[in-house]
């Protein structure tokens, strides 16, 4: 192996990053909002950016960005996508700011938008992202009965895997006719135990979410079916059988506090 080459390939590349990290330490830039954007659209064009805010860390902002927390220097920068923990209390602050964004975007989806199983006062409810195709989602909405027993109610939202439309074609996907037609049934509930038990499902149209709702799973991080959410923004996972679910919130509500 010949070392000379390799040596000069190293210079070469340490000069670049340092020319590099030079011009930005040197190039002004505004502080805060403006610049943290510009930052954010400099790294990947046209990206869906959501709410950016001051973060944990100080000199920093965090943007949910793509469903992911990322953070930019106040300058602009230096991007980060990590986790970032408060290593005196040993917890993961992006998780934190993920419940809190899961929490407050799913808040705002009125109740007619979700699909709903449960008893008449359940203990605790779930929000499942759900694709009508998906075995996993087959298997817990076939336990659905005995999930809604341990006094827990499942609200569903459309996540179809393969997303709104077909590439390249551009047209809508059958997931997501699937999930229209489920929606534009005279009886939802009924329409949507077939369709995720397999049974062929007439074509129908209407003004619907799916779309929507598939944008909102984006968001806030959905990248896989089913997933389940809880009341406090918590991701619980893929499939729980239904004691495991009703486990699993009731550790969430002992690791509160006073509980």
């Amino acid at each position: 192996m010949r070392l000379l080459p390799l040596f000069r390939h190293i210079a070469l590349c340490l000069l670049v990053a340092a020319c590099v990290a030079a011009s930005a330490v040197a190039a002004p830039a505004a502080n805060g909002v403006p610049a943290v954007k510009a930052a954010l659209q400099r790294m990947a064009p046209g990206v869906d950016i959501g709410r950016i805010t001051k973060a944990p860390m100080p000199g920093f902002y965090q943007a949910l960005v793509g469903g992911r927390m990322v953070y930019v220097s106040a300058d602009g920068t230096w991007i980060m996508d990590g986790t970032l923990y408060d290593a005196d209390r040993r917890v993961d602050l992006s998780a934190r700011s993920m419940r809190a964004v899961r929490r407050k975007a799913l808040a705002k989806e009125p109740a007619s938008a979700f699909i709903t199983f449960g008893p008449a006062h359940p203990e605790y409810t779930v929000t499942v992202f759900t694709d009508l195709d998906c075995a996993y989602c087959r298997v817990l909405h076939k336990h659905m009965d005995e999930i809604n027993a341990e006094g827990i109610a499942v609200r569903y939202l459309a996540w179809p895997r393969s997303g709104i439309k077909a590439v390249p074609s551009g047209k809508p996907t059958a997931a997501y006719l699937k999930a229209v037609s489920v929606w534009c049934a005279k009886d939802r509930k009924a329409a949507f135990t077939a369709a995720i038990g397999g049974a062929r499902m007439a074509h129908a149209d209407c003004a619907n979410p799916v779309a929507r709702e598939f944008h909102l799973g984006e968001r806030i991080g959905v990248n896989g079916t089913p997933t389940i959410i809880a009341a406090d923004g918590t991701v619980l996972g893929g499939y729980l059988a239904p004691k495991q679910l009703l486990r699993a919130l009731q550790a969430l509500d002992a690791g509160k506090p006073g509980g």
